[in-house]
């Protein structure tokens, strides 16, 4: 369906000074129109809002049939027929052509020219000749590359642009043949040639392919797809006994078909490729890629077919890759880069417009109120001549674009209307007799005739049999040039100035709630968004220009889905983000009364203030905004007001009216744990700590923890990339220290929190700064061991807790405030998980002088397997400690040491005498016992010391002597 708009999308008309009827006229880059009549082309300059200037004319070698302009090497290309034979030239240099008279240097592509020509070449106006084996038929230039391909009868040539280096500072162009594209049962009547991609057209068929450059493994250069006995050629398979019966008694059509894809390749078109390119930096083309074959049926309603029920104004339209308003990059490259392309072709009374990167799909079908006679496509918009209109329709280009540019554009954080939106015509305007259409940069130039005799048709077809064999393309002889023509320079007005139109005409729609609405400003945002596409046509002004109405599209498109209750009402978020619309601006256009003066806020409004709320905004609402925003969700989602109310964008909240409608909520039987503390973190704002005490409470610990792992933001907020506590944070800091470490230590099981996040928190909450670690976070962390969180944080818990011990033993400072768990709870530095060797370094500062210094080393060592340097150390530091010590860890393999390192060394420390001589015999006594049990009667008298008195021994050698018999 096409919607229909009266608005005005062009501007001024200004009349082209040709003398002769134009026979062909073609757009030329930023600033220039050729037209050609006769055996002459004009050019004209054609710059902004003034009037069309001749800037130059240059003879043809006769009657141009085909023209095209290249602005990639600035060239002019024409088919030209002289004695019924036609040529193909390329124009190059023809900005330097003052005077018709000037002379014209004439040379066969690929000629080399001598350096000694270089000051002629450069001077003066270069025609390069293309000799073809076959007639060439149609033309086109790649707007990207420069590159020039030609369509004959059943082959297309590619002629690759390049320069040729005359020397260190001066290039002239030239072209290389390059390619020969071989097609088989088709004739192309018009091609389309961009970076790879072909598009040809005969009367009723179209077909695109794709040129790859990459060689594949084991594949020749000349590729050919497999051919199929397919039932669609039926026409060409009819055997000579049936060609033999009257041609006039029947009439051969064929059937509709469309082909997606590598579909297409079934479609009996041959394509073949044979690569003739001699210079290496020349890009070649190894196979071929199908993309779409599209054929069509022919009206046989009347019984009589029409010459002109043909297709016409095949067109491939490149959008290049310049960064959206929306998209994160940062620097642009200033080098085209194709990003999307599109296909449109049209027969008289119906166009299409396809999409032919990584897919290819139909966008958009457009069926015109007249018969069209030609129509070009622009990144904006679709202009339709038909005999007496020029019309104006929108394209879908810019918002499939915008796709291929983000595939994730329709997110909470970017939008872009749909490809599937319906076409609307924007104006039909009337002009008497066209003829002839074409399109540059914001021109658009119309030929008119007031005599309705036809133009010069391209070709004349068989009148009964309608099949591609069998016809040569002909041009009819143009009639007596007569009075009556005009050729007309359209512009079409600024993107910005239209947009505005749009959007006064969207007002008429506003208090109706329609689709319309949204209908009309996307597409004046789709108008925007395109000409931001092409930003390297704007200049810096028009592109902040474009810019800020871009903002403002999103604003009013935000508005829409906003008001209306649909299922699109979603899009209101990602838009007012896209508008750079702050959520206080947001709420003050939001204030829409209903009639009878009640107040209703739709789904689009309440879910953008839902989730700007929760991605805690910088941005502080006013007293009044935010009971406003209390009132909205009290009446649309009250279950939400708890999470609403604990948005650090609602910091300024009268608690008073927070209670109120809180409370609210307990009436209607709406209760929940999130309700509870809420309500005890308003009345600590409030100051009513009886109340807060009360709430708090009310419920089981437990069930306040899973409060908090519901909303976290009760407990930490986060403000311009800071972590602040609450209020309510700190009080249970100093009331309820282990329910505050309970609940941080559940938003990280939950994923909630991050390790780091929770350090700062505890750290700006205590006070303290970077370098002091406060108990709770040393609370936190034993909490986070005992718990048992992955392994992979284990380790790190293990340095960060063993190095605030090992500091407050060396500092000898004690905690800041009482701890939540004991010694008993843990056990660290002795546990088997923990890799004691990265610990050493810190153990330096630790002193040995001290009790705890002491322990620490002796169980690291311990742990090292260190023993005899333990025993040493303890006999000399703290020998009352050797016998538990010995009777812990002295086991199993290491059970030889009390024999063979403990009983010497106490031996001969009790024999050395001094004031712990009686704790060393002490010891020794305990040493004897165990090496008693242990040992044999003969490896006990072995290891006994030999100048020791008998008497001391002999108890415990008679015990070992008696224990063989008691057992």
């Amino acid at each position: 369906m096409v919607q229909l708009y009266n608005l005005h999308p062009f501007g001024s008309q200004q009349v082209v000074p040709c003398k002769l009827e134009p026979e062909r006229f073609c757009g030329g880059g930023r600033d220039a129109l050729f037209v050609a009549a006769g055996c002459k082309v004009e050019a004209f300059a054609v710059a902004g809002q003034e009037l069309c200037q001749p800037r130059c004319a240059f003879s043809t070698l006769g009657r141009v049939l085909c023209l095209a302009y290249s602005e990639a090497g600035d060239y002019l290309a024409a088919i030209e027929e002289k004695n019924k034979a036609t040529f193909l030239r390329a124009y190059v240099n023809w900005r330097s052509k003052r005077t018709e008279n000037c002379r014209v240097c004439i040379r066969m592509v690929g000629h080399k020219v001598e350096a000694p020509f270089s000051d002629t070449f450069r001077d003066q106006m270069s025609i390069i000749e293309m000799p073809l084996s076959e007639a060439p038929l149609c033309i086109s230039c790649c707007p990207v590359k420069g590159d020039l391909l030609v369509g004959c009868t059943n082959k297309l040539v590619l002629f690759s642009l390049k320069y040729q280096i005359i020397s260190e500072e001066f290039s002239i162009l030239d072209f290389e043949r390059s390619l020969i594209i071989h097609i088989d049962n088709i004739v192309p009547v018009e091609i389309s040639f961009c970076v790879g991609y072909v598009a040809l057209m005969s009367d009723l068929e179209v077909l695109i392919v794709k040129l790859e450059s990459d060689p594949k493994t084991g594949e020749s250069v000349n590729y050919q797809p497999l051919k199929i006995n397919n039932p669609m050629r039926q026409t060409e398979g009819i055997s000579n006994e049936t060609l033999q019966l009257d041609s006039d008694d029947f009439v051969i059509c064929q059937k509709p078909v469309e082909l997606l894809g590598e579909k297409s390749s079934q479609s009996g078109v041959s394509v073949t490729l044979e690569s003739t390119g001699l210079d290496d930096k020349t890009i070649k083309y190894y196979h071929v890629q199908h993309l779409l074959y599209k054929r069509f049926a022919p009206d046989i309603s009347s019984l009589v077919l029409s010459d002109d029920i043909k297709l016409h104004s095949l067109q491939l339209l490149p959008i290049y890759q310049t960064g959206s308003p929306t998209s994160d990059r940062k620097k642009l490259s200033q080098e085209k880069e194709l990003l999307s392309l599109f296909c449109f072709f049209s027969l008289p009374h119906v166009g299409y417009l396809y999409m032919v990167v990584k897919s290819v799909e139909l966008m958009s079908v457009y069926q015109y109120p007249e018969k069209s006679q030609q129509a070009v496509l622009t990144p904006q918009f679709l202009h339709v001549i038909t005999s007496n209109n020029l019309q104006c329709f929108t394209v879908r280009c810019s918002a499939a674009a915008a796709r291929e540019e983000d595939p994730y554009v329709d997110t909470t954080l970017k939008a872009c209307p749909p490809v599937s939106m319906d076409v609307c015509a924007l104006r039909i305007q009337l002009f008497i007799g066209l003829k002839a259409i074409c399109h540059f940069k914001n021109h658009i130039i119309l030929l008119t005739k007031a005599d309705p005799e036809a133009i010069p048709e391209r070709r004349e077809p068989p009148k009964r049999l309608l099949s591609r064999k069998g016809t040569n393309v002909k041009f009819k002889t143009p009639p007596v040039a007569e009075a009556g023509w005009n050729l007309y320079i359209v512009d079409t007005i600024s993107p910005v100035q239209l947009y505005k139109e749009m959007v006064d005409y969207s007002n008429t729609y506003k208090t109706a709630k329609t689709q319309s609405c949204i209908h009309l400003l996307s597409e004046a945002h789709l108008l925007v968004r395109a000409a931001l596409m092409d930003a390297s046509q704007l200049e810096p002004g028009e592109k902040a220009e474009l810019l800020e109405a871009f903002k403002e599209s999103c604003g009013h498109l935000g508005d829409c889905y906003s008001r209306l209750d649909t299922q699109y009402s979603h899009l209101a978020l990602p838009y007012y983000k896209m508008s750079g619309l702050s959520m206080a601006e947001v709420l003050t256009r939001a204030d829409w009364p209903l009639e009878d003066g009640s107040q209703k806020y739709e789904r689009g409004l309440i879910f953008y203030i839902n989730h700007s709320l929760d991605e805690n905004l910088d941005e502080e609402l006013s007293e009044e905004l935010a009971a406003k925003v209390v009132q909205m969700f009290h009446m649309a989602e009250p279950k939400q007001l708890p999470h609403i109310l604990c948005s650090p964008s609602m910091k300024n909240i009268n608690p008073v009216t927070a209670m109120n409608y809180l409370s609210k909520l307990d009436i209607s039987g709406f209760s929940s744990i999130l309700v509870t503390l809420t309500k005890a973190a308003m009345a600590l704002k409030m100051g009513d700590l009886d109340r807060h005490r009360n709430e708090m409470k009310s419920r089981p610990e437990m069930k306040l923890v899973c409060g908090f792992i519901l909303e976290p933001r009760l407990l930490i907020q986060q403000r311009r990339g800071q972590i602040i506590p609450t209020e309510l944070a700190v009080q249970l800091k100093d009331t309820q220290p282990g329910l505050l470490v309970a609940s941080v230590l559940g938003l990280q099981k939950n994923n909630k929190i991050g390790i780091e996040e929770a350090d700062s928190f505890f750290k700006v909450l205590c006070g303290k700064d970077k370098d002091t670690i406060p108990q709770l976070l040393v609370d936190l962390w034993e909490a986070q061991l005992v718990a048992g969180l992955p392994d992979v944080v284990l380790q790190e818990l293990f340095f960060k807790l063993t190095s605030q011990y090992i500091w407050r033993l060396s500092k000898m400072q004690p905690p800041d405030t009482i701890p939540l768990r004991t010694s008993e709870d843990l056990s660290l530095i002795c546990g088997p998980s923990f890799d004691i060797a990265s610990i050493i370094p810190f153990l330096e500062p630790l002193s040995e002088d001290t009790i705890a210094g002491l322990s620490v080393h002796v169980l690291c060592r311990t742990r090292l397997k260190e023993y005899e340097q333990c025993i040493d150390t303890l006999l000399e530091r703290c020998p009352e400690a050797i016998i538990p010590y010995a009777n812990h860890e002295l086991k199993e393999e290491n059970r030889t040491l009390w024999w063979k390192k403990l009983l010497p060394e106490l031996c001969h420390r009790v024999k050395c005498g001094g004031e712990k001589g009686q704790l060393y015999l002490s010891s020794l006594k305990e040493t004897l016992s165990v090496v008693a049990v242990e040992l044999e009667l003969r490896d006990f008298l072995n290891v006994l010391p030999e100048d020791g008195t008998a008497a001391f021994f002999l108890p415990y050698l008679l015990y070992c002597s008696r224990k063989k018999s008691l057992t």
